[in-house]
């Protein structure tokens, strides 16, 4: 049984396969080999400044020339100047002490604070933008948009928040526009907002996720928004069995990130590679200590010391300015244990590091044998 949907006539793909839109991991190199292989290679743009972002299109581009996509995000308390601590210091006020916390936490890991450019180098970033927006700020995200729209590129999905404002200059571009959404609520307000395809990300996906588990959320979202647009599934979805799953709940695609990141292509560092693969089912815990907003992530020293010293993670964007001297400093020092970086559910299932391409093939077979299996039961009790 071929695996195909309507959502491949719309992205310009072979398979209705698409790669999450991982911070750091998502590539061009793991974007284009994800592409390539039939699937849609998008990238994880979240933390990238303008330049680097407009380096990533381009260099995308000239590595494949089949379709790909840009994820950033766009949480909307972040873009109404939301975060202060209604009745209590505001997150400005709470910011010192959390960065005194940060450089204790270091000092007791023996890890040493990176000077601007080996922080760079460590989070992925361009030395051009350190004079732009403070990253994961409104104007931040403003100015990533600007290069989205100016680069034209094939699709666009908004991994948090809503891309409204957006729609219809990308629209005149030709973008298809996706949206991740961990609410029916979400996806109604996205949809009214124009958007082409919505993503359902369950509780069980890496990263930022919802609080409805993956396999309630799907069916309830397809309900929610109708025929009007193709729902994905995404969240704990890592190897062909869980594609079919998804399309019987109804979606018309998935979107896959843990699955991948254990590849050869993928950008994180190969400590993080490694403790992908010796993690379990129970790897992961979910915290606000890296982002500020729920992520779920591998079990790590931070997360578990921000929540044995009992303190509050602060809002976005200020969270992330106490976390990235820290995430930076275990990724050069090659310790996982640290910061392991982001994965959901499906951890269990990655047992090796692999091709990128060898992972696509074999969850897409694994998804056409499934669903094949399925039909011929079901013609068998007939």
């Amino acid at each position: 049984m071929a695996l195909r949907t309507r959502l491949c006539g719309m992205l310009g793909i072979e398979h209705p396969i698409l790669l999450a839109g991982m911070g750091r991991a998502s590539t061009p190199e793991l974007a284009a080999a994800v592409s390539d292989a039939g699937g849609l290679g998008v990238l994880g743009a979240a933390t990238c400044g303008p330049n680097r972002l407009r380096q990533w299109i381009r260099r995308t581009r000239a590595l494949t020339g089949k379709p790909f996509g840009v994820d950033t995000l766009l949480p909307a308390s972040v873009r109404r100047g939301g975060g202060s601590n209604a009745g209590g210091p505001s997150a400005e006020e709470m910011l010192g002490q959390h960065r005194r916390f940060a450089r204790d936490f270091l000092q007791a890991e023996g890890l040493p604070e990176l000077d601007a450019a080996a922080l760079d180098d460590a989070l992925g970033r361009d030395g051009a933008d350190r004079d732009g927006p403070p990253p994961l700020t409104r104007e931040f995200f403003e100015a990533q948009m600007e290069v989205v729209v100016e680069e034209r590129v094939p699709v666009y999905a908004a991994g948090l928040g809503n891309p409204g404002p957006w729609v219809e200059r990308l629209r005149r571009n030709g973008t298809v526009v996706l949206a991740v959404v961990g609410t029916t609520r979400h996806a109604r307000q996205v949809v009214d907002a124009g958007v082409d395809a919505v993503v359902a990300q369950g509780h069980d996906g890496g990263g930022h996720n919802a609080p409805v588990g993956t396999m309630a959320l799907v069916p309830q979202v397809v309900d929610a928004v109708g025929d009007r647009v193709p729902v994905v599934g995404a969240g704990g979805i890592g190897d062909g069995r869980g594609v079919a799953a998804a399309l019987m709940l109804g979606a018309e695609g998935a979107w896959i990130g843990t699955a991948f990141l254990a590849t050869t292509e993928a950008g994180i560092p190969e400590a993080q590679k490694r403790a992908l693969v010796a993690a379990g089912d129970e790897g992961t815990t979910v915290s606000r200590s890296v982002t500020g907003k729920p992520a779920r992530m591998l079990k790590n020293r931070w997360a578990q010391a921000y929540a044995e010293a009992g303190l509050e993670p602060l809002p976005m964007p200020r969270q992330g300015a106490v976390s990235a001297p820290v995430t930076a400093a275990a990724m050069a020092a090659g310790r996982a244990d640290v910061w392991g970086g982001f994965a959901g559910q499906g951890l269990g299932m990655v047992r090796a590091v692999r091709p990128a391409a060898e992972v696509l093939r074999g969850i897409v077979e694994g998804a056409e044998r499934a669903l094949a299996e399925r039909a011929a039961g079901l013609l068998g009790r007939g």
